[in-house]
């Protein structure tokens, strides 16, 4: 069984046991969560939401908050000398893991 729910403007594909990483959330470490933005839920049947499937929801458990490995912007312009640009970017993340699917 697996559903598709959509968090921080992305959709993810979810199963059960499964660990994700989701855009930062409000919540603590130990935490439960509850998505009730559930796209489409798949089991012996299909079910897909116009938008959202009604009545089901994916509760997911807070493992931990992070960031994720630095990424570097480098900003360049041929011919000039004083414009080169370099500046870092760590995302905030939340390492969820995947307790139960309810359609």
């Amino acid at each position: 069984m697996y559903a598709i729910i959509e968090t921080g403007g992305k959709q993810l594909k979810v199963e059960a046991g499964q660990a994700i990483f989701v855009e930062k959330l409000d919540v603590e470490p130990g935490e439960t969560v509850v998505f009730d933005k559930v796209i489409l839920v798949s089991d012996a049947a299909t079910k897909v939401g116009t938008p959202y499937v009604d009545g089901a929801k994916v509760t997911c458990k807070v493992e931990k908050q992070g960031k994720e490995k630095k990424v570097i912007i480098f900003k360049y312009k041929q011919k000039k000398g004083s414009t080169r640009r370099r500046q870092g970017h760590r995302q905030p993340y939340t390492k969820l893991t995947v307790e139960a699917i309810e359609a």
